[in-house]
């Protein structure tokens, strides 16, 4: 069953460094009225990692990678080759006083419904599982890593294919409403995979471009946060 009454689907075509896109999750946050969904695009490799993570554990990757602590928690994510969204629920959403393990499981079980539609074998994980990693998380394991790697880390309701994880989001509850950042990694991402997760979230779906406000309120929390030194190293 579809989890919204009505989805926006907010049209951002534009690759964007990754402060512009963790501040324009943090700027739709602040002006939803309706829930809203965002696919977004990378204008370099990037690297994120959890409002609660270290800057120790990124530093080697600043020469490669674009680096940006989130908003919301969990571990570090490998940005590029992924296709990345944010699901932005207000606080006047029916789903506003769901618990924030219970959205993330419904979330995750209509990605689940998306993908299996063409064939694939997903599955939500029951509970946190042994480590998977990946060729890049394999090269920095033996560095002490792999404890950090969002994908190498399965937990509750992420999603599996093959005993490896191939989805993992993370959230943050604000007054203003809940945002959920997810990114899906490792399978075709071609297909129509989003309009297909879209559909599976909402049977009365808009799309809108990204304004111009939007884009300009987020420039300004890009420079004030996510683009300063002092976010990118505040722990």
């Amino acid at each position: 069953m579809p989890i919204f009454a009505e989805l926006e689907a907010c049209k951002d075509p534009a690759p964007r460094s990754a402060a512009m896109n963790m501040a324009i999750d943090e700027a739709l946050l602040e002006t939803a009225t309706i829930p809203s969904i965002r696919f977004y695009r990378w204008n370099s490799p990037a690297l994120s990692f959890g409002y609660f993570g270290k800057f120790a554990d990124v530093a080697d990757y600043a020469a490669e990678r674009d680096l940006v602590r989130r908003w919301t928690g969990g571990g570090i994510v490998f940005h590029g080759d992924d296709l990345t969204y944010s699901i932005i629920i207000p606080a006047a959403s029916e789903f506003s006083s769901a618990s924030s393990k219970s959205i993330y499981a419904m979330i995750h079980a209509a990605l689940c419904d998306a993908l299996n539609i063409h064939g694939q074998r997903a599955e939500l994980a029951p509970a946190a599982e042994a480590a998977v990693t990946d060729s890049e998380n394999s090269s920095r394991a033996g560095r002490g890593y792999s404890r950090h790697l969002c994908f190498a880390n399965p937990v509750s309701a992420d999603l599996m294919i093959d005993s490896r994880k191939i989805a993992g989001a993370a959230q943050r509850r604000t007054r203003a409403g809940l945002l959920h950042q997810g990114s899906i990694q490792h399978v075709d991402l071609g297909n129509g995979l989003a309009e297909r997760f879209a559909r599976e979230l909402s049977n009365l779906r808009s799309e809108k471009l990204l304004s111009g406000s939007i884009v300009e309120r987020a420039s300004e929390i890009a420079e004030r946060k996510y683009g300063s030194n002092h976010w990118l190293k505040l722990r």
